[in-house]
């Protein structure tokens, strides 16, 4: 395969909108390739922005003969929602705490804070 027939293929961005102390604007990566991240003043502009990063991504790994991730494939179809998770005792304690206090579960607690 060449850089264009990867271009092609569906890889995940993930976008995020900041307003920080640099002022406003948007980040994104791609999931797949590790460190391949970008940022822009509009979305538009992070777009062409990601494709570029996404294209040099891979004209590297392409060049020094390493292997490139493929798209993760399969919808939401395909996971339960569940997944086990091992902590600590003190911390599954403290955690349990903090949703007493707010009046959640321990569960509604953790998505709140996966999705933070």
């Amino acid at each position: 395969m060449n850089v264009k027939d990867y271009m092609e293929l569906p890889y995940t961005r993930l976008v995020q909108e900041v307003n920080d102390e640099s002022g406003h604007y948007f980040y994104g990566r791609i999931l797949e390739l590790d460190g391949c991240q970008s940022t822009g003043d509009t979305l538009s502009e992070l777009y062409e922005s990601l494709n570029e990063a996404i294209e040099g991504y891979i004209e590297v790994k392409l060049e020094n003969d390493l292997p490139i991730p493929t798209p993760v494939s399969g919808s939401a179809d395909n996971y339960s929602g569940k997944f086990v998770v091992r902590l600590p005792k003190t911390l599954h304690q403290r955690l349990a705490l903090e949703a007493e206090k707010e009046g959640v579960s321990l569960n509604q607690l953790a998505l709140y804070k996966l999705t933070k």
